[in-house]
């Protein structure tokens, strides 16, 4: 965040293109973002606090600490919001007694008149008010608190209703109309803690409740975000050193809505959440993601024009996963538009990654390519359109010494909406699993199964694909399975032969009757459209 923590969100340069960004605190709630402060700056200036002992200080990253343990404390920054969205990782470091706190703060009116969230000795979230100096509980819940543990909470107050989150789960709500709008803050009531990453929005934030399963059709809300949700398929599967996929769950959250926030994001090492508002142009071509990140768009309407994601380290020879290859990446709700290389590249054994309900049409090369080694990724639930080289899996016929037994992607639920070729295009890849897509007026091919790949293709709908899935569509052949596909308007039969690995060695999956794919693809991939 900038100087004097008041960055609308996490500006800062990001690459050559930018010379300088504003570094500004947003003064009305007309904003996504009102507030943030990281403490980076090494100062609390927007600050003012009551009670107690406040420095900033070195606690792995600078944070804002309250060390004494002897008093009523309170810190408050911003001005006078209405609805509000305040979090914060806090870590309790000492406690003075039975039944102590410590809390974030909303609507705050003065050091004694507020809404907080707090975190108690006795093992319990608090969600409560206080009026004229008195806490009084509004809702109560079981929680861990540990001293020593960093715990993201967040207050949120929008009209009379109040919700709490810690870790990311809602755990309170109630209602109570006593203070309309005020400043945001964070408190203790004779306990110490440190306080880091604060954020401000002037919309709901993410960790609400929602699906884990990846066939929700649940149309998500405007300006929600949600961060959480299971894959199914291969980037489920515990390997190559990961257990499953889950990107930034973890790590703290924060919004962004210019590229020069988002580039800097996806650059931070470490877990983090990162929800894109509103369409971002990216310098093309391409930008790299680092390991343990959620980007997930907000709403319908969000994602990037211009520039891919690159998911992976620099191209190179060597033949076996090295130790830091880019690994547990999710991409979920972000609308791809124009891009000048690929969409979304996945290159160089990086693992564990899920690709999932976005929208992706119009751009210069491929839609979703993945590549030289990568493996345990499910690419589930997307809208491709209006574009012809679509996705690529394996790039070239003689990169066998990288991709041979590796390559092992799952596609389902995918929408390949008049998408001409490469739906997908496969080399090498063992088992390729593509299972309960909808495939419409593919003109060229649907799956090209070459170079000594092993597809399954199962449960799929082809409506008016002249040529659903084969085995010899170009260059050297490969394998397939084709089995209970739907065949529909002037659909072909597949072309496959051979034996291929089950894809249930791997992991386990239910299919959908392919009779019903068509109806569930169409209402349920792309964005918008998770909980």
């Amino acid at each position: 965040m900038g100087k004097h923590g008041r960055l609308a969100s996490l500006a800062a340069a990001a690459s050559a293109f930018v010379v300088a960004v504003a570094v500004l605190l947003v003064p009305s709630a007309s904003a996504a973002t009102l507030f943030g402060d990281d403490f980076e700056d090494g100062d609390s200036t927007g600050w003012s606090s009551s009670g107690g002992s406040w420095s900033v200080v070195a606690d792995g990253s600078r944070a804002w600490r309250q060390s004494g343990t002897s008093s009523d404390a309170r810190a408050l920054a911003g001005t006078a919001w209405a609805g509000q969205s305040v979090q914060a990782r806090v870590k309790p470091t000492g406690f003075n007694g039975s039944n102590r706190h410590v809390a974030v703060t909303a609507r705050v009116q003065n050091t004694g008149n507020y809404y907080y969230l707090a975190l108690t000795n006795a093992g319990t979230a608090v969600l409560g008010k206080r009026a004229g100096g008195g806490h009084t509980a509004l809702a109560t819940a079981p929680t861990s608190v540990t001293v020593g543990t960093w715990h993201t909470v967040r207050l949120e107050a929008f009209g009379s209703t109040l919700r709490g989150f810690v870790d990311g789960a809602q755990v309170l709500t109630a209602t109570d109309a006593t203070f309309g709008s005020g400043r945001i803050g964070v408190a203790t009531y004779y306990a110490s803690a440190s306080f880091d990453d604060v954020l401000v929005t002037d919309v709901a934030g993410p960790g609400g409740p929602t699906s884990t399963t990846t066939t929700t059709t649940t149309t998500q809300q405007p300006g929600s975000c949600a961060t959480s949700g299971r894959p199914e398929g291969f980037a489920s599967v515990t390997a190559w050193g990961q257990s499953g996929t889950t990107g930034g769950a973890g790590g703290p959250t924060i919004e962004v809505d210019t590229a020069a926030e988002f580039l800097t994001a996806v650059a931070q090492t470490g877990p983090l959440n990162i929800c894109v508002r509103g369409m971002i142009a990216l310098p093309g071509p391409m930008h790299n993601v680092t390991s343990d990140k959620t980007i997930v768009g907000i709403g319908s309407a969000s994602g990037f024009t211009g520039g891919g994601l690159n998911i992976g380290l620099p191209v190179s020879d060597v033949t076996s996963p090295p130790a830091d290859a880019v690994h547990n990446v999710i991409v979920r709700n972000l609308v791809f538009r124009g891009w000048a290389d690929d969409a979304i590249n996945v290159q160089m054994f990086s693992h564990h990654v899920w690709i999932d309900h976005n929208d992706l049409s119009d751009g210069y090369d491929g839609a979703i390519d993945i590549k030289r080694g990568s493996s345990y990724v499910t690419v589930s639930w997307n809208h491709t359109h209006d574009h012809t080289k679509n996705m690529l899996l394996g790039h070239d016929d003689s990169n066998g010494a990288q991709d041979v037994g590796r390559l092992r992607v799952t596609y389902h639920h995918n929408w390949f909406d008049r998408t001409p070729q490469r739906n997908p295009r496969v080399r090498f890849g063992e088992p390729v699993h593509v299972f309960n897509n909808y495939y419409l007026y593919n003109t060229d091919v649907g799956v090209a199964c070459q170079a000594d790949s092993g597809c399954v293709v199962e449960g799929n709908y082809f409506e008016d694909v002249e040529e659903p899935v084969s085995n010899s569509y170009a260059g050297p052949g490969g394998r397939c399975v084709a089995r209970n596909n739907v065949l529909a308007g002037e659909s072909g039969p597949p072309d496959c032969s051979g034996s291929v690995q089950e894809p249930r060695d791997y992991y386990a999956y239910t299919l959908d009757d392919p009779n019903t794919v068509k109806a569930t693809v169409m209402a349920g991939a792309g964005v918008g459209r998770i909980g």
